[in-house]
């Protein structure tokens, strides 16, 4: 019996873990995870109770548990769970996932006696205290970093 396949790999510069278990034949389900900083973004679970009974079971469930595997990497790679990550850095798009509740306002707490507290929308308690606002020119196109190529050749997509 394969116990499961792990692998960490960045993408889009978060740290991504993807998880690959086979519950055996107590549980015939092989079961793929997908994790950002500990938060689940996606899961799969597959049953193969139906098969159970075939010669070659241990190649036939490890087969299937690396196609699962690259199909979740695959699905990442593609950008299907772009706007869950977003959600991540507490931007939330209601639109991509529907249970997830827009962040309370935050307030911040004075650093010191002298600096003022900042409401919600950033306005200070004192006249002339706005925070400043600085654009960032987008960043240029670069080489496909070590952790793109792992990436691209786990799920088959390299450049063969």
């Amino acid at each position: 019996m394969i116990v499961g396949f792990n692998h960490n790999f960045r993408y889009k510069g978060k740290l991504f873990h993807v998880q690959t278990e086979d519950g055996g034949l107590r549980s015939p389900n092989i079961v793929t995870l997908l994790y950002c900083g500990g938060t689940i973004l996606a899961s799969k679970k597959t049953s193969y109770a139906d098969i159970t009974k075939v010669s070659n079971l241990e190649q036939v469930v490890e087969d299937l548990m690396k196609e699962q595997h690259r199909e979740m990497l695959r699905r990442l790679k593609d950008g299907e769970f772009d706007d869950r990550i977003a959600g991540l850095d507490g931007v939330v798009n209601p639109a991509a996932d529907p249970v997830v509740e827009k962040p309370k306002a935050a307030v911040s707490l004075p650093l010191s006696d002298s600096e003022p507290v900042r409401d919600a929308g950033g306005a200070g308690t004192e006249k002339g205290d706005e925070p400043e606002v600085k654009k960032t020119p987008p960043a240029p196109a670069e080489e496909p970093g070590l952790d793109d190529i792992i990436l691209s050749y786990l799920v088959g997509d390299d450049g063969k």
